[in-house]
């Protein structure tokens, strides 16, 4: 098959409007690993409602679309595509409660040849629903992977971010927790990929895998623990592409790259030599 890029180009998403509360914002930070020791003060700040501050890439998991790219009037093989690369861009710090209203919209299509597949790139602005003020754009790319090599690409490239060559100036060592599936599942990805272990199976793995989101949103864990001393409002945007699954209960390693208001970064999992994230990228203020 091949993408419908008449079709994408003229697509229209029902605007979204979602409310979420402190439990959601604590269950978003306690699937990514947060208050593992209750005792840290620093982490509790993120899982208890006393003082509570919200991970700014929690953005991913709120007025979420669902699974549009099924739609057969897209083109897209749904068993062949991936998600490939995320990106969030923070106007003003997400509150820890609040309701959101949302516009969304395809910024672009790129076809990279009838063997090589293509890509999709879905915006959506997300604003306080009272203030119409703009919070997170969230920027969301699929690999298509069977379905290159058609006409009427449109849209801008989105280029990956290159790591600098030198060693990383930080290392950041996460475990993940072997239910961290069961947990993340609950903000709003239910695939059974990563839950039952037959559906992992028949898509070629031999157990359940980590949502790809959990992984990004460690990585934002990482950085504000690790850089930014837990002022998660330091973080204003963070992009990486997804190049391997995780395991639930694996080590995820983050090498990081500190140049001013770039953190540069990727995440490996040392006892397989895999990088499951690749090209990340962090701009971060410097007050």
């Amino acid at each position: 098959m091949a993408l419908n890029a008449a079709a994408l180009r003229d697509w229209v998403f029902e605007d979204r409007t979602q409310a979420y509360t402190d439990r959601d914002t604590m269950l978003y930070a306690l699937s990514l690993g947060f208050g593992s020791d209750p005792l840290d003060l620093d982490e509790l700040r993120f899982v208890y409602e006393e003082n509570l501050v919200a991970l700014p890439s929690m953005a991913v998991v709120l007025c979420h679309l669902g699974a549009w790219i099924a739609d057969p009037a897209t083109g897209a093989t749904r068993s062949k595509v991936v998600h490939g690369e995320q990106r969030v861009f923070v106007h003003k710090p997400l509150p820890p409660t609040g309701t959101l209203a949302s516009k969304a919209r395809i910024v672009g299509v790129e076809d990279k040849g009838a063997d090589k597949g293509a890509l999709i790139h879905v915006e959506r602005v997300m604003t306080d629903f009272d203030t119409g003020e703009p919070l997170v754009t969230v920027v969301n790319t699929s690999f298509c992977r069977a379905d290159g090599g058609f006409e009427g690409s449109f849209g801008p490239s989105f280029q990956s971010h290159v790591l600098p060559g030198r060693a990383p100036d930080q290392v950041v060592d996460l475990p993940t927790r072997p239910d961290a599936a069961l947990w993340y599942r609950l903000n709003v990805d239910r695939n059974p990929l990563h839950v039952d272990p037959e559906a992992a199976q028949r898509a070629g793995y031999p157990r359940p895998i980590l949502h790809g989101l959990c992984t990004y949103g460690m990585a934002a864990r990482a950085i504000v623990s690790g850089v930014l001393g837990y002022r998660a409002d330091r973080l204003r945007s963070l992009q990486a592409r997804f190049s391997s699954a995780v395991f639930p209960g694996e080590l995820l390693r983050f090498e990081l790259w500190i140049d001013a208001s770039t953190v540069s970064f990727r995440a490996t999992v040392p006892a397989r030599g895999k990088t499951v994230l690749d090209n990340g990228r962090a701009d971060i203020s410097t007050d």
